[in-house]
Order: structure tokens, then sequence, then C-alpha cells
């Protein structure tokens, strides 16, 4: 079996008991915090004792946080991630309609941030000390300094509400009936803004990452054997100065790739677009539990699965690395 297979097994073999600590700790979380989804449901509306006492009955609150979390880990070993109080449905069911959302706005995103930032850190580190490594550094430092929700309110006064070029909130046009090619177009329209919101920051420091590794790369006897052979210089950045360079960059970017697809709250909140993030904040106002703990063991598995595959690309950037994991 190769090594990418055997890491690709261990980690999944692991996951159950990842996600069931998450589980737990999420659940004791939630139960330490005051209030219950009858008191976010009663807030506004008001309500006696004997109320208050039926809707703890009918919900299931009124028994034991040990026989709550029993049966919640049934359920869970089922397939069943329970009901949303504040929604009348099934968890699993709102997930799987909100995730293909983030899943979109998160990918655009990181491969937005990612190419950006590559090509940014590349013109810098390509010559460092030239005017293309000023300009680039400059553009990359003053995109990174910037609030991604200052940005997504600039890009919608600009973009949507001076030029209006795009919608400035929301995930298609309410009311336009849009079906199959024309419908993923409208949905691509109003991803733009968020993802510009969203990727922007994150490629100014995807920069800076790959531009600080490829000037420390340009010190290495590699590099300087590799000029000694007579090598052209395009040659001795791609392969040689930016290819060592990617190794931390990868790390950030998984790192960053799993936070964004657990869902960014202020740019979903800020656009309006109805992903994870949002769901796990109506989750938090309602007081929903079974809600939010989906929404946690949602975002547990991206990472997961996000670090699986950040562990394998480093096998593909070095191959020294892959062969030390294996070594007892």
């Amino acid at each position: 079996m190769s090594p990418g297979l055997a890491l690709a097994r261990r980690r999944l073999l692991q996951a159950p008991l990842l996600l069931l600590l998450v589980a737990a700790g999420c659940f004791l979380l939630l139960e330490a915090a005051p209030g219950d989804a009858v008191d976010a449901y009663l807030a506004g509306l008001g309500g006696d004792a004997g109320l208050v006492r039926a809707l703890r009955e009918a919900w299931g609150l009124d028994r034991s946080a040990g026989t709550r979390f029993l049966l919640y880990l049934a359920g869970l070993a089922t397939g069943d991630l329970g009901t949303s109080l504040a929604f009348g449905r099934p968890v699993l069911e709102l997930l799987l309609e909100r995730l293909p959302i983030t899943l979109a706005l998160a990918g655009a995103a990181t491969l937005l941030a990612a190419l950006l930032g590559t090509g940014l850190g590349l013109l810098a580190g390509s010559r460092p000390g030239s005017a293309a490594d000023r300009l680039a550094s400059a553009v990359a430092l003053v995109l990174n300094a910037t609030p991604g929700f200052w940005l997504g309110i600039l890009l919608v006064l600009l973009f949507a509400v001076r030029l209006r070029w795009l919608p400035s909130a929301g995930i298609e046009t309410i009311g336009a009936d849009y079906r199959g090619l024309a419908r993923l177009l409208d949905q691509a329209r109003h991803l733009v803004l968020p993802t510009l919101a969203l990727g922007l920051v994150y490629a100014a420091l995807y920069a800076r990452i790959l531009r600080a590794g490829m000037v420390e790369a340009w010190r290495s006897d590699f590099v300087r054997a590799a000029r000694a052979r007579g090598l052209p210089r395009g040659r001795i950045v791609l392969a040689h100065v930016a290819r060592n360079a990617l190794v931390p960059l990868v790390t950030v970017l998984g790192l960053h790739g799993a936070a964004m697809l657990g869902g960014s709250v202020v740019i979903e909140t800020l656009f309006a677009v109805p992903g994870m993030g949002r769901l796990a904040v109506e989750a938090v106002i309602q007081r929903d539990h079974a809600l939010l703990l989906g929404c946690v063991l949602a975002s547990s598995l991206l990472v997961i699965l996000v670090n699986l595959l950040v562990d394998l690309a480093y096998g593909r950037l070095d191959p020294r690395i892959e062969l030390a994991r294996d070594r007892p």
C-alpha cells in the first residue's frame, strides 16, 4: 500500500473518535451555557410556568443531560443528527441544504486567494529587492491590513450601489425563477462579492508567506549549485526556489481553507449568504443545541478532510516529508 493510501486509511479510522470527542466537548459547553431552546422561544412571546414545563417535556429538555447525550449518540450512530427545534426540520436536511453554498463560497475564495497570493508571491520573491518586489509587497501589505468586513462594505458600495454591476446580498435573485444554467450563473454573480471579500485578505497573507520563503530559499546551497550549473533563472525560480517555499504556504492554506469551509460568519452575515456560518449563528440565537452540534460536527469533518489533503500535498512537494512520516 502506498504511503498516501496508508495515511488516508489511518486518518479515516481516527475520524470517528475525533468526532466523538468534539461532540462530547461541544455538548458539555452547551450544557454549561445559560438558557435553552424554550427560553429563547418564549423570550419575545412570554408564557407561564405550565407552558414552559409542557414545552420542555415536548422537546425532551426535561431529561437529564446524560440521558440526552446518550440518546444523541445513539441517533448519531445511525446517521440521525436530530431535529432542529428552531426550524422544525431534520438537522441533516438543513446541513445538506446549506453546505453546498458554503463549499462554493469557500472553494472559490480559497482558489482566488491561492492563485492571486501565489502570483504576487512569485512576482515579489523571484527578484527580492526589485521594483516588482516592492510593488507586490506593498499591495499585499495593504490587503493584509484591511479587515474583511470593511473590504466587503467597500465592494458593496462600489460594485452594487454605485456601478450596479453585481447584486449586494443573497444567493440568487428572488422571484426570477431561473432554471438550469441560468440559475447557476445567477448564483455565481451573487457569490462574486463575498468571494472577493473573503479571498483577497487571505491572498495577501499567502503572498507574504511565499515571498519570505523564496527569499530564504535563494540563500540555500542547492540554489547556489543550480545557478553554478547554469540552469535558466526561470527554472531555478519554479523548480527549486518556489517549490521549497510552498511547504509553509500549503500549511497556512490548509488552516485557512478549513476555517473558510467551516463557514465565514462575518462574510455570510454581511452578504446575507445562507450558508453554514449563518446557520450556526441562528442556532446560537435560538439555543438550538441539535442544530449547533450538527454544524460543529460537519465543520470538524471538513477540517479532517482538508488536513488530510494538506498532508498528502506535503508528500508531493517534498518526498522527504512523506518518507520521514513512515519511519518508526
